[in-house]
């Protein structure tokens, strides 16, 4: 048992460190009148990805969405290079997954039109960012590609999806570092504070963005405007 002098000394030790692990810095406020850029994360249920129009994208960055010519959307998720490759991994592969580091892919994806059509059972939850803060993101998920110093990265395989692609990525996969934590990592490179550890499940990286936001008259729907003057419409 404690003394009541080594129990309040263990209180101000743990205060200290939920000091430590917080941040630090106010989620930046946008200038007035700016209007913010969307971005959507979307819950496929075991792993989530993120999504922004491809016109919001600045020139220069993310070259690899000129094979989405077409797209309206641009999706994007990462996770393990072959566990993510396989329909059906099985369960060595899912094993080896989470138990040592392993290389990493991108899963990119062209969407025309709505995202909830083309996601009819996804979760899907609307952030608008700042201009600052979505550069930022774009800038995270940019660096995230692995070119080899090529102007661009080359398609491994085809995706999922009708128009999709899997490209190599920056980054080793393991247990504590789940496609669900790079998304959190995106987000937070935009200074919305995710907090630590990060997410392992898709369920914990969601629930940790609905505690960002503020509630709509949708259960089902929300929305966050960073930094921004007002909150815009969610999906």
């Amino acid at each position: 048992m404690f003394t009541r002098n080594e129990f309040n000394l263990l209180l101000l030790a743990l205060s200290l460190l939920c000091g430590a692990c917080s941040p630090k810095n106010p989620i930046p406020l946008a200038r007035a009148g700016e209007s913010g850029v969307p971005v959507f994360v979307i819950d496929h249920g075991k792993h989530a990805g993120l999504a922004v129009r491809k016109a919001d994208i600045p020139r220069g960055f993310w070259p690899e969405t000129v094979d989405f010519s077409h797209a309206d959307f641009i999706e994007v998720g990462w996770g393990d290079w072959d566990y993510y490759q396989m329909e059906d991994p099985g369960v060595w592969v899912t094993l080896k997954a989470g138990g040592w580091p392993t290389p990493s892919v991108l899963h990119v994806v062209g969407i025309d039109g709505d995202l909830s059509r083309h996601f009819p059972y996804a979760e899907i939850i609307r952030l608008d960012l700042c201009p600052k803060a979505f550069l930022k993101l774009i800038q995270y998920i940019d660096s995230s590609f692995e070119r080899m110093e090529n102007p661009r990265s080359k398609p491994l395989r085809r995706g999922y999806y009708p128009v999709s692609w899997f490209y190599p990525a920056k980054g080793s996969f393991h247990l504590f570092r789940t496609c669900n934590g790079w998304v959190a990592e995106a987000l937070e490179s935009t200074g919305l504070p995710m907090g630590w550890p990060l997410p392992i499940t898709a369920d914990q990286l969601m629930s940790r963005i609905r505690n960002l936001l503020p509630r709509r008259a949708s259960p089902e729907k929300y929305d966050y405007h960073h930094g921004c003057v007002e909150p815009m419409g969610s999906l």
